[in-house]
């Protein structure tokens, strides 16, 4: 069931949204930073006529270093809406987006609901200058989703009244369709015994994926991956693999692997057993279009996948549930069967 909270009134500029869907009137222009921000919006606003799209990042890029290109800022000053993630994902985009509210572009974070709800964690390990800093990753809850896909449809309903029933329609099947997402990966991740429910990867993307199915994390980097991970990070993620016995430690789609394998090898000379997980692991972008992790709920499901099957492949005891017949994308048979030896 969807987390209840009181929806706070948005602060946001009028928008020329109320032509929306009428034939013939101009079409309203929508920029996403992220892929998951992009999803989001196609899924929302699917059967309305009149809203144009833009997705400004790709597969596996990542935003805490992108910089925005010429061709992104034109789209974003031609946009009557900007829709991104917020908690400074974007770190190269807070003086634009400061000067497109200026300008009269609605700015419009997904990870507001989230904290207005009061369901943002606080950053780890950070430097006394960066203490209080949020971990922008909220994404990686399901649950959190859900706030993120209401509160973006309210929005989107009440700036345009003639798609109201459409957008809040969308919103509640994709809801239904994230709970069953929850629930199966909860039932899979929580299988594996407590004391081998550990999560290391590159960098501190996974917090809140840890909280939703109960796994604890350790990453070699921290909540941004401008900050560059040294030989003392290194250090203490190989014993801490060492001293929990950690079969298996996962790299990132958008992040090289340098790190996870320095951990590895460290791992492997003491003559401790370590390998790295069957795939990627999707972090702060989603996978390629068309494909299962391309969505939202491919990309949050193949991670679990990963997860079940990398521990599986190691020994853990790990009881896959049946996907939901009703949760759509289905992931593909050669994901789904693993090979261990690949």
């Amino acid at each position: 069931m969807i987390r209840r909270y009181s929806l706070l009134p948005l602060l946001i500029l009028p928008l020329l949204l109320g032509s929306v869907g009428s034939a013939g009137e101009n079409t309203v222009n929508v920029v996403a930073t992220t892929t998951q921000a992009a999803d989001l919006i196609r899924i929302l606003s699917a059967g309305v006529d009149g809203l144009a799209i833009t997705a400004l990042m790709g597969p596996g890029v990542d935003p805490h270093l992108y910089q925005p290109t010429e061709a992104d800022i034109a789209a974003m000053n031609q946009a009557e809406m900007v829709i991104y993630s917020g908690l400074h994902l974007e770190g190269q985009f807070d003086a634009i987006f400061e000067a497109l509210s200026e300008q009269g572009v609605a700015i419009y974070a997904l990870s507001q609901a989230v904290k207005d709800a009061g369901f943002i964690i606080g950053g780890f390990d950070l430097s006394e200058t960066l203490l209080n800093v949020d971990d922008p990753h909220f994404w990686f809850d399901p649950l959190n989703w859900q706030l993120s896909v209401a509160d973006l449809a309210e929005t989107l309903a009440g700036l345009d009244p003639a798609n109201a029933e459409r957008y809040h329609a969308n919103a509640a099947d994709y809801i239904e369709q994230l709970q069953l997402l929850y629930e199966w990966a909860d039932a899979g991740l929580r299988s594996v015994a407590e004391g081998q429910r550990y999560l290391v990867t590159s960098h501190d993307a996974f917090q809140y994926f840890g909280a939703a199915f109960g796994w604890r994390m350790q990453a070699i980097q921290g909540l941004s991956t401008e900050d560059e991970a040294g030989v003392g990070d290194i250090q203490e993620t190989v014993d801490f693999v060492i001293d929990n016995e950690i079969p298996v430690l996962f790299v990132e789609s958008s992040i090289p692997p340098d790190t996870v394998e320095a951990v590895i090898e460290a791992v492997r000379a003491q003559g401790r057993g370590a390998r790295i997980g069957l795939r990627e692991l999707f972090g702060d972008a989603m996978g390629e279009p068309g494909k299962f992790g391309g969505s939202y709920i491919g990309m949050l499901a193949q991670n679990a996948l990963t997860i079940m099957q990398s521990y599986q492949c190691m020994g853990a005891a790990v009881a896959i549930p049946d996907w939901p017949k009703s949760l759509m994308p289905k992931p593909p048979d050669d994901l789904w069967n693993a090979d261990c030896d690949a």
